[in-house]
């Protein structure tokens, strides 16, 4: 059995958020700081995963580091490069260096 270390946090949030969090625990069957604990892990993916596709479009990143940044698979961020009609921006270099990466240098 696995056990994971937690850090309690506290934090100030609109009462109209504290009722959805609330309706939501209730619609899912969980307590609130589960369903809290689950929306942040998953805003912090989404979050991650924006930050890198735009610095991937600035051209300040490959796709191999946005990938990477994201917490994803290059397959995967292939996939939602093309999901989301972004031009995929791939040099020589840009290939070389994921070769590197996918060999786990």
């Amino acid at each position: 059995m696995t056990v994971t270390k937690m850090r309690l946090i506290s934090i100030r949030i609109p009462d109209e958020l504290n009722e959805q969090l609330a309706d939501l625990s209730e619609q899912d069957d969980l307590d609130k700081s589960t369903l809290i604990r689950e929306v942040l892990t998953s805003g912090l993916e989404q979050k991650k995963l924006e930050l890198a596709l735009e610095r991937y479009k600035k051209g300040k990143i490959t796709l191999s580091k946005a990938a990477y940044l994201a917490g994803i698979s290059l397959w995967k961020m292939f996939d939602i490069l093309k999901e989301r009609k972004i031009d995929i921006q791939y040099s020589e270099d840009d290939f070389k260096e994921d070769l590197k990466a996918l060999n786990g240098e």
